[in-house]
């Protein structure tokens, strides 16, 4: 697709209206409680560094970039049958910090089976691996930043933080914004599960506020009777009161 300059002289407009981060607001990179942070974390200041228009402009997409069953993670890799468990329907807009939201933006998303495994060569959790389930998708936002997709409902794994830690329910979610600067990597949970509370990761957050963002509640307005449920999550990207990393501070 070619731009204008019309077209980039209004992206980067847009752009420019970011407001700064609230570190206040953000996980530190160094957290001791999530052990990772400690050789993931910077060890030297962090720079600020002037934007360049190649950062301020693109990525562009449109629907001929997405396949029909991509936003159906029940049906995009199904073999021979539905995969097992919850079937779910995760929706809402993906916003700039003034509430406008954010068209064309491609919202990627990957998870865990209802046994709480990965399709990953990687995990070795004892859950088993689901045939029909491939476990990522992804679609775009309308002209009013709205997304939805279908997929069934995670389920907690355990991970060697601690002895007995275990990762509540979540969805992880790629969303790359009208320009480099906005791309956001976060995770959303699920209202109600009583691992959030007691996640390391979760608790590096220290803005409570920021933490019941990604929580997504239950809406049932949205679900469809005798199918599936549905969870509402909104997303802001860039600003004070962004979507929050995961972990990591850098672009945000």
């Amino acid at each position: 697709m070619k731009t204008t300059g019309n077209n980039i002289d209004r992206r980067v407009r847009y752009a420019g209206e970011y407001f700064q981060r609230d570190r206040a607001m953000h996980p530190p990179a160094y957290t001791p409680i999530y052990k990772t942070s400690v050789t993931r974390s910077p060890q030297k200041a962090l720079l600020s560094i002037e934007q360049s228009l190649s950062e301020l402009t693109g990525p562009m997409f449109n629907h001929n970039d997405i396949g029909p069953l991509d936003h159906d993670m029940i049906l995009n890799y199904a073999q021979d049958g539905e995969p097992i468990g919850q079937r779910i329907i995760v929706h809402g807009r993906v916003m700039d910090e003034t509430g406008r939201g954010v068209p064309n933006t491609l919202v990627e998303a990957w998870q865990a089976n209802a046994g709480g495994r990965y399709r990953h060569k990687k995990d070795t959790y004892l859950a088993p691996i689901d045939p029909n389930f491939g476990g990522c998708g992804r679609c775009l936002t309308d002209e009013d930043g709205y997304y939805f997709f279908r997929t069934i409902k995670p389920g907690p794994y355990p991970w060697r933080n601690y002895i007995n830690s275990w990762r509540p329910a979540h969805i992880h979610l790629s969303i790359f914004g009208p320009s480099f600067t906005q791309r956001l990597i976060t995770q959303m949970y699920f209202e109600g599960d009583p691992l959030i509370d007691i996640c390391p990761i979760v608790n590096t957050i220290p803005d409570k506020d920021a933490i019941r963002r990604l929580i997504a509640p239950l809406d049932l307005n949205a679900s469809i009777p005798l199918d599936c449920r549905a969870y509402k999550f909104d997303i802001v990207v860039r600003g004070r009161r962004s979507t929050l990393f995961e972990n990591r501070l850098e672009g945000n």
